[in-house]
């Protein structure tokens, strides 16, 4: 799957299936055609659904290219304990960077605090719990 020529892109949380990662509202900076590694987290083509886009954590390749990946919150699904693994080009691209969404409230104050956390690089990193770890 490619980014139709775009190397970056920004994609929409929806769900608690990435939490505390990630959280409903949420936006991700992502980056189009680079080399995915374990713990990344990554846009993917749903395997069966193929007009829906999830945002999950890359935990392994296995041995035939296919990639095992899950959400950061066990009991969510919606990953490959539910479906399987998936094939490596279903992947579009890796998540850089999240900007969290703006507070609810418009006050100043509430605006200043998320301006001072709202933008975080997100790492590779093994998700925890059940599952986790490569």
């Amino acid at each position: 799957m490619a980014g139709s020529g775009r190397q970056f892109g920004m994609a929409r949380v929806s769900g608690p299936s990435m939490t505390p990662t990630l959280i409903d509202g949420d936006r991700v900076l992502v980056r189009y055609g680079v080399a995915i590694r374990p713990g990344s987290v990554v846009v993917l083509a749903h395997p069966t659904r193929a007009d829906l886009l999830l945002i999950k954590r890359a935990v392994r390749r296995q041995r035939d290219g296919r990639w095992w990946v899950l959400g950061d919150n066990p009991y969510a699904g919606g990953d490959s304990t539910d479906f399987g693994a998936v094939p490596a080009e279903l992947i579009a691209a890796r998540a850089l960077l999240r900007v969290a969404a703006p507070p609810p409230r418009p006050g100043l104050r509430a605006r200043l605090r998320w301006a001072r956390t709202a933008v975080r690089r997100l790492r590779a990193a093994p998700p925890a719990g059940p599952g986790g770890g490569a």
